[in-house]
């Protein structure tokens, strides 16, 4: 009998090594999803930070199962659906493994207030953060986009992926305790009462005949880049596109081999040439909206000659944008998307 229960015990602690072996590594795929914009190890950045205490102490696990599930339509964060739940369930508990403090659990039973109170209490004291429709802080919330000393940019709580993640009780309960560490207070202690606190959280749900329902946009009709052929030979559609550019009130940077460092001088294609070019000042609106931006500035067209044909072509900025998820920045990129098309088109006229 002995024997038959060791066996027992060996086979069922096989069968758990073999679970935990298959088991997704949260670790591993909070970095390859996560860290970039929560930091690696989830002290914020572009994203919240994750691991500050007051934040772990008011959200639950399925706050942060369904966050991962939702995204932030439109506000940077995008929705993994491609994740298998087990793989969300392993996320969840890295990010737990910063935390040794209870974990929270709400029902979804709805608060019960006055949101046309919680309309004039929110104006009051959230509208100077969260903005006066619940749209959010501007920008990512990296400090080119904030001052230094703010750790957080104010979530957008007119935001379907968090109106459909957070429950009446966990909005209620970050009203009460505040965010320690960051600039959102408890308005217990600033003085409002359980009531207010209620009527604010009527007034949060109330977001959801407005929310943001919808990521920045698809890219589906979408050409990746532009293209416009040119009459001229390749010297003087050059001119022509710097011309172009400085008329459109930008200045030109340099234009180089599209090998420019990829090999010798002698042996850069003299036939294939990018031009930068740069407007300073949407430059720095570009950047205070989203940093991500610089991935692809300064600005760039690419002039290639192939077999006597001259061709313009650039990325189209409106594709870039939908693929950031940040809908604040694709009425610029729409913008930068047509200058781009008039430099290139009046460069070939």
């Amino acid at each position: 009998m002995r024997f038959i229960t060791a066996f027992l015990l060996i086979v069922l602690a096989a069968a758990q090594q073999a679970v935990w072996a298959d088991a997704p590594d949260g670790a591993k795929l909070f970095a390859q999803n996560c860290a970039v914009c929560h930091g690696e190890t989830g002290s914020g950045g572009i994203g919240v930070p994750l691991s500050l205490p007051s934040f772990q102490a008011t959200v639950s696990n399925q706050y942060l199962a369904a966050t991962i599930r939702h995204g932030r339509p439109g506000r940077v964060m995008p929705a993994f659906t491609r994740l298998s739940d087990a793989e969300v369930d392993a996320i969840v508990r890295y990010i737990r493994s910063w935390y040794h403090g209870p974990v929270p659990t709400y029902t979804d039973a709805p608060v019960k207030g006055n949101p046309e109170h919680g309309k004039q209490l929110f104006a009051e004291h959230c509208a100077m953060c969260h903005g006066a429709d619940g749209q959010g802080g501007k920008g990512t919330g990296v400090t080119f986009s904030r001052p230094r000393g703010l750790p957080i940019m104010p979530p957008a709580l007119n935001n379907g992926g968090f109106l459909a993640s957070a429950p009446d009780a966990m909005i209620r309960a970050v009203l009460i305790h505040g965010r320690a560490g960051t600039p959102m207070i408890s308005f217990v202690k600033a003085g409002l009462t359980k009531r207010d606190i209620d009527d604010l959280v009527a007034y949060v749900r109330s977001f959801r005949s407005t929310e943001k329902t919808s990521a920045a946009g698809s890219v589906a009709g979408l050409q990746p880049d532009l293209i416009v052929q040119s009459p001229y030979d390749l010297k003087t559609t050059l001119h022509n596109l710097t011309q172009a550019i400085d008329s459109d009130n930008f200045f030109v940077g340099r234009d180089q081999p599209v090998e420019y460092g990829l090999t010798t001088p002698d042996k850069a294609n003299p036939h294939q040439v990018i031009v930068y070019f740069c407007d300073v000042p949407f430059l720095n609106k570009a950047l205070a909206i989203d940093p991500r931006v610089g991935l692809f500035l300064p600005c760039r067209i690419t002039v290639v000659e192939h077999e006597g044909k001259v061709t313009l072509m650039a990325v189209n900025p409106e594709v870039v944008s939908k693929l950031f998820n940040n809908s604040e920045l694709d009425e610029l990129c729409k913008e930068m998307h047509d200058r781009y098309l008039a430099i290139m088109q009046e460069a070939t006229l």
